[in-house]
């Protein structure tokens, strides 16, 4: 499933697209900045990581799980 979600950054708003996806039984979001960078992000237990390759600072991640962590909600609870 594809997602937008908004977020704040460096003081300027930007739209991420987050894509879930599955990889080895583990639930993935592949997350889509306006520049065209991506990352891939995991969550093991309430730990948010990401791929080695990726370099999101712990702040910026940690915002983008608790976004991803609120569209899960919103999903399971409907």
């Amino acid at each position: 499933m594809s997602y937008e979600i908004v977020i704040s950054r460096n003081g300027y708003k930007q739209v991420l697209q987050i894509i879930s996806e599955t990889f080895k039984h583990w639930n993935a979001w592949t997350v889509r900045f306006p520049d065209g960078e991506e990352a891939v992000l995991f969550k093991c237990g309430n730990l948010w990581m990401q791929r080695n390759e990726d370099d999101l600072d712990k702040q910026l991640l940690n915002a983008i799980g608790e976004k991803i962590d609120h569209i899960n909600l919103g999903i399971a609870l409907s």
